[in-house]
């Protein structure tokens, strides 16, 4: 009976690690995705010193989850003693280390609010036809979420945009598809027109657009959490079973 514990501790070892592994490889998936920077976003998050560290903190703590996964699902598979400690302490350390980055991230929340972005885009947002990355990418941003701004159309009041183009109201970027068609919709836009140009901020907008996936990675990293709790207490388990 107690070969056929161990032998099911084995096993359930090598399926959590098996979990463990497929987990960092989404969190090395989704910073090295931001890193590769496919719409502009790496500039985005360069901003903001908190949000830059972080994408780095999960690519950190991706690789780790990799290399571990794949050590406990060796320890598991070959019984060895000294990996089974070795990626206890490892995992623990991990996990310690992924609560006192949710603490940290709760405590500075306010620096990821919409008043940080706001503050950021009246700073350095330049117009529809300047080339630098940060503004390129609101561009982006705008015209792919159909929205202006960050809270809306009045982020751009004491603005370096409206310094740079004092005549325009709001950029080319907030103004609706059918402002295009012509009988100067257009003009109508940046000068203030209501008709023609989205109203709705970019930080609702995006919030509501990413809700699901916003949803899904937090239920995913509770998961990851106790599928890492359930690998220590199997691997000492395993560790003391074994002879």
């Amino acid at each position: 009976m107690e070969g056929d514990c161990l032998s099911c501790m084995k096993y359930l070892m090598f399926i959590f690690n098996f979990l463990i592994f497929l987990g960092g490889s989404f969190l090395l998936g989704v910073a090295g995705w931001v890193l590769v920077d496919p719409l502009g976003f790496r500039e985005i998050v360069a901003v903001n010193p908190l949000l830059f560290t972080g994408v780095y903190v999960v690519l950190a703590m991706g690789a780790m989850l990799f290399l571990l996964g794949f050590l406990g699902c060796c320890g598991a598979i070959r019984e060895n003693k000294c990996l089974l400690l070795v990626f206890f302490m490892l995992i623990l350390f991990i996990f310690l280390a992924e609560l006192a980055a949710a603490i940290l991230a709760f405590l500075f929340r306010e620096q990821l609010t919409r008043d940080y972005f706001t503050r950021e885009l009246k700073r350095h947002y330049q117009g529809r036809n300047n080339t630098d990355v940060f503004t390129s990418t609101w561009n982006a941003i705008m015209t792919t979420f159909d929205c202006c701004g960050v809270r809306g159309p009045e982020d751009f009041e004491e603005s370096l945009f409206r310094l740079l183009s004092p005549a325009k109201m709001v950029p080319e970027a907030c103004c609706r598809g059918n402002a295009y068609l012509g009988d100067g919709g257009v003009e109508q836009c940046v000068s203030g027109g209501v008709t023609f140009r989205h109203n709705k901020g970019c930080y609702s907008a995006m919030l509501d657009y990413f809700q699901t996936y916003i949803y899904t990675a937090g239920a995913l990293a509770i998961v990851v959490l106790a599928i890492e709790l359930f690998a220590m207490m199997f691997a000492m388990c395993l560790f003391r079973g074994i002879q």
